[in-house]
């Protein structure tokens, strides 16, 4: 296949996808009542409003309490697009407005509304809150690909046919290979920014867990800046696109992040458009003509008993000199807007935010996409529409993109623009190899099966334990037991009762072990991972009884896998959850899921699971082998 029939096909899986994601909502909350959302946790309500204030940029923030349901799981979370509806009028075409998520907390939801001020229906009451479809990110997405596949003889055209094109030689790097001086990287990552440096099109970087891709990528980013001036980063998510802002920021680079402030963590706050208008030195002129405009527009549309000629001309007047106004303050706003653009040395923003209005017709020598490995191929065409040159950066044997068509994922969505190129052009990619996070042991099995054995532990990590007796890797056997996996009627996620109990007993033994005082004042932190929601919800609700671990809670997390990419703690404790008579994996085949949880651990990690079962796995098979081999193999027999 070309690479424009490669887009075709790209193009109508995007499109399956869409749809997918459409039905989905449809059935969660277009096709159910007010209580079946309620309880789905797609909907709030009722809904308080606990108060409403001006934040960042002049936007109007939120803040409302949910008043039931109070310990309901929810699909609301930070950059989701929601509705706020009233109930009172008692019409079936309710009143509502639009908005985004900033962020949730227990049974609390704040977010920015869409709009200049609040309908009067608010103080009506009888608020609730819907999560809504994200429709511009396909619409923005699918406008990418049609206009890669209709380039012609232009640099987007190149690109295009330097990842997907079905020539096969090998590119060569047309630059000089530069010597990197200085200690702050080890010698593959500055093999990697020798190679960023020298190439003039593509180049990709492979980060295996631990081995600080994303100080490499600042570094490359920081380099680039001096010869460039100005580069584009992008990642797929938020959470990420926050985490490059702030090592950029250390850097000392003047960074500007374009997105919805309720899209961003507090941290990066600071450098959002919106902040930075507040800053700027014409911002109290902007105010004032804003101010103005206000009041003029208020006077304009009073209503007057008697309205006579004058008071008709009078009027129109007004109304003229407020759309005069409206032109003085757009186009100021325009100048603050473009004069911040132009002294930026990196502009970040996530892969579809890269559309904003504000970066209309803006190019670029270069874009670095973070996590590549997990962003839709669709959504990376966006920021390369823009550049001469991309730098992807990923780990594809770690979490791939989200996807919730399985027909579009089982047909190629799946495979990433990262993955596609490092397989056509593995001259231009550079694997990272030295990890900074975990004990040898603990990265031995992973590097081993997804790295060809050629990670090394730095010295700072590799001897690195709880305590000294303590060992680096256990394997709970549970085989034998009866512990057999349940699954939820409504949700139909799995969960494990006996198995949860039994981690619950063992994370008590280790904390026990090492001295409670002593973990508080280590700071000693555990992840608790599992690939299924009801067994996160059922660990939480035994974490919360527990004497020993309630205490404890802010040092303990337990969440799925997804939940921890890109984290890590000095204990992880995984619950393979998966029992059954069948041999029945489902969720853990995909193993690269599986290569996360285990690679989150810094110095201990505990494995629990049923031999039997994942044995009929090949990958869970040699799993058994490495830990049998290592002797950190154990019976749940021998647990007291």
């Amino acid at each position: 296949m070309n690479s424009i029939q490669q887009l075709q096909e790209t193009l109508e899986l995007i499109q399956l996808e869409r749809q997918a994601d459409l039905e989905q909502y449809r059935q969660k909350v277009l096709l159910r009542s007010l209580s079946q959302r309620t309880k789905e946790g797609v909907t709030w309500y009722p809904v308080r409003l606990k108060r409403d204030y001006i934040g960042t940029g002049e936007r109007i923030i939120l803040e409302l309490d949910r008043t039931n349901n109070l310990d309901q799981p929810h699909s609301f979370q930070s950059g989701k697009l929601v509705s706020v509806f009233s109930n009172a009028s008692g019409k079936p075409e309710k009143e509502h407005m639009n908005g985004v998520v900033n962020y949730v907390s227990d049974n609390t939801l704040v977010l920015t509304i869409n709009g200049d001020e609040l309908p009067s229906w608010v103080d009506d009451g009888m608020l609730g809150v819907d999560v809504m479809f994200d429709e511009m990110t396909y619409k923005e997405m699918e406008y990418a690909m049609r206009a890669v596949m209709k380039a012609e003889g232009t640099r987007v055209a190149e690109l295009r046919e330097i990842l997907l094109g079905d020539t096969s030689y090998r590119l060569p790097i047309t630059g000089d290979l530069q010597p990197v001086t200085g200690n702050i990287l080890n010698e593959s990552q500055k093999r990697a920014l020798q190679i960023i440096q020298a190439t003039p099109d593509v180049a990709f970087i492979h980060g295996p867990p631990g081995t600080g891709k994303t100080t490499t990528l600042a570094q490359a980013i920081f380099q680039t800046v001096k010869s460039e001036q100005q580069v584009l980063v992008c990642t797929p998510s938020n959470a990420a696109i926050d985490l490059v802002v702030e090592k950029l920021s250390e850097l000392g680079l003047n960074v500007i992040r374009i997105g919805h402030p309720a899209r961003v963590t507090e941290q990066t706050l600071s450098k959002t458009m919106d902040a930075r208008i507040a800053a700027h030195s014409n911002y109290s002129e902007l105010r004032a003509l804003r101010k103005k405009l206000e009041q003029l527009r208020g006077a304009a549309s009073k209503y007057k008993r008697n309205f006579g000629h004058h008071e008709r001309e009078e009027r129109r007047m007004m109304k003229e000199e407020v759309k005069l106004l409206k032109a003085d303050a757009d186009m100021l706003e325009f100048y603050i807007i473009n004069d911040l653009l132009n002294k930026a040395d990196v502009i970040c923003s996530t892969l579809v935010g890269s559309s904003h209005p504000t970066l209309k017709g803006r190019k670029f020598k270069t874009v670095f996409i973070d996590e590549a490995a997990q962003a839709l191929e669709p959504a990376c065409w966006i920021p390369i529409l823009k550049s001469q040159r991309v730098i992807l950066a990923g780990d594809h044997c770690q979490l791939p993109p989200t996807i919730k068509s399985n027909d579009a994922a089982k047909k190629g969505l799946a495979k990433t623009l990262f993955e596609k190129g490092i397989q056509k052009h593995p001259e231009r990619s550079t694997m990272l190899r030295v990890q900074y996070r975990m004990h040898q042991h603990i990265m031995e099995f992973s590097s081993h099966y997804f790295y060809n054995d050629e990670l090394i532990a730095h010295d700072s990590v590799k001897n690195e334990l709880l305590r000294s007796h303590q060992q680096p890797v256990e394997f709970i056997d549970t085989a034998g037991c009866g512990y057999a996996e349940s699954q939820d009627p409504e949700t139909l996620s799995r969960f494990n009762a006996e198995e949860a109990q039994l981690l619950i007993r063992i994370t008590e033994k280790l904390v026990e072990d090492i001295g409670f005082e002593e973990w508080i004042e280590q700071n000693i932190t555990m992840g608790i991972i599992t690939p299924y929601r009801a067994q996160v919800d059922l660990l939480h609700k035994l974490a919360e009884a527990s004497a020993i671990l309630e205490p404890l809670h802010k040092l303990v997390t337990i969440n799925t896998v997804d939940a921890f990419q890109g984290q890590e703690r000095d204990v992880i404790v995984i619950s393979f959850v998966r029992s059954n008579d069948k041999g029945e994996v489902g969720f853990l085949s995909d193993i690269r899921r599986t290569n996360v949880a285990m690679t989150r651990a810094k110095k201990k990690l505990i494995m629990i699971g049923d031999s039997a079962t994942l044995g009929s796995h090949p990958f869970y098979v040699e799993l058994l082998d490495f830990v049998q081999k290592g002797e950190f193999y154990k019976s749940a027999f021998e647990i007291d």
